[in-house]
């Protein structure tokens, strides 16, 4: 029986090398998968050992790394790349000749080169998921260890379909969060630029008025709590733009702390009326990324690695290291995550039956589908509730300074018809 050389990753990640006797390369993968190792290579003794195969992989990394490509490009454009070369390869076009002609119509520089280079890397021996190691910046975790997984199973046209897909619905739902916080802002902004203009330039004039008109007479409570806002705002408002100034620098060195981090990712979780939209979409951005994952072939210690660095929510990210703990000591993932105090109760209940069945990759992926409507559903809520408020409230600040500058005028008028 032929003896394979091989080099795979154990359950926590890390990179091993051996050899085993198997009738085939598909027996040896075989019989590493059972055994709880992620072959990432796997060569006949004898026919170029693993020895040659490393030093392949290195001259395909530096062929690919003299074209290193600069740069980011934004999430739409990766997700329509994926999408292209998926259906491309699903169409039975061979990888490279995928490539090559997703480089030719690619509008975007960054991407074509980006293409080009894997194209490049391709060619001189590199598998995929190699290639696409050699763009951090373009290609994170998730996308690697999938089209890696993808290769490994003989599957890569479905797991960059699986890929394309996730992308797809992370973009709506990031897009529905950015369009539900993006409203109230805008309101917010021109509610405050309308209030300073009326402090600065307006109230000013109409209070000369005044005085040249009602002399040595007392002004109505409302109008000099106005008139008295108003000057105080135009004398501290160099101090106002430092102290905001100031507030989002210490907001900034807060963030890049973990301590801090962890107080604004919690308090993101549960600010009023934002809160449950940031939570639902935390769960369901955690569910969708490990059920992918997994659904792909990617060993489960890997996948929530990978899950914990891409959750975007510290909070998350430690429930899901302690999940990780949990399942490395052979335990059920269900505990940490109540423990963590994130994940609401009908989660826990689908994950638990999920794990007892043996289904847990595709319970997990109807956890997302379900908190992708409740995103929706919450976002409209959210959208529906902010405009009235909105608009009752810059009716009542703009009301408050337009009767404020009024009521003297009734005075004005009253002492004109005496006259």
């Amino acid at each position: 029986m032929p003896s394979f050389e091989y080099i795979a990753l154990d359950a926590k990640g890390v990179e091993t090398t051996g050899s085993i006797d198997a009738s085939s390369e598909a027996d040896a993968i075989g019989q590493l998968r059972k055994t709880g190792f992620y072959p990432t290579k796997v060569v006949e003794a004898g026919k170029g050992g693993i020895g040659k195969a490393k030093k392949k992989a290195g001259r395909a990394a530096k062929a690919g790394g003299a074209r290193k490509v600069g740069g980011r490009i934004k999430s739409k454009v990766l997700m329509i790349f994926t999408r292209q070369l998926a259906t491309l390869i699903d169409s039975g076009l061979p990888l490279l000749r995928g490539l090559t002609v997703l480089a030719k119509q690619e509008p975007n520089p960054v991407l074509k080169r980006t293409i080009d280079s894997l194209a490049d890397s391709v060619q001189t021996g590199s598998t995929f998921s190699e290639s696409l190691a050699q763009h951090p910046k373009i290609f994170n975790k998730l996308y690697i260890n999938m089209v890696k997984a993808g290769e490994l199973g003989g599957v890569l046209e479905v797991v960059l379909l699986r890929l394309a897909e996730y992308q797809e619905k992370a973009q709506r739902l990031k897009n529905k969060i950015v369009a539900a916080m993006v409203y109230p802002v805008i309101v917010m902004f021109i509610a405050m630029g309308i209030m300073v203009f009326l402090m600065i330039y307006i109230v000013p004039k109409f209070e000369a008025i005044f005085r040249d008109m009602l002399p040595g007479k007392p002004l109505p409570a409302l109008t000099e709590f106005v008139v008295g806002f108003s000057r105080a705002l135009k004398d501290q408002l160099p101090f106002i733009v430092v102290g905001v100034i100031v507030l989002v620098i210490v907001w900034r060195i807060l963030a890049a702390t973990k301590a801090g981090r962890q107080v604004i990712d919690r308090w993101k979780l549960k600010m009023p009326l934002f809160g449950n939209v940031q939570r639902k979409s935390a769960i369901s951005r955690f569910s969708r990324t490990l059920g992918t994952l997994v659904t792909s072939g990617v060993p489960i210690l890997q996948a929530l690695n990978i899950t914990r660095d891409t959750a975007g929510n510290v909070v998350i990210a430690d429930a899901i290291n302690k999940v990780h703990e949990s399942v490395k000591e052979g335990e059920s993932i269900v505990a940490p995550l109540e423990a963590s105090g994130v994940f609401p109760p009908m989660v826990i209940s689908m994950v638990d039956v999920g794990e007892e069945t043996g289904q847990l990759p595709e319970m997990l992926l109807k956890i997302a589908d379900v908190y992708d409507d409740e995103v929706d559903n919450a976002v409209a809520a959210l959208t529906s509730m902010l405009e009235p408020i909105m608009i009752v409230l810059l009716a009542v600040v703009v009301g408050i300074i337009v009767m404020a500058l009024f009521l003297p005028l009734v005075s004005i008028i009253s002492g004109l018809n005496a006259q």
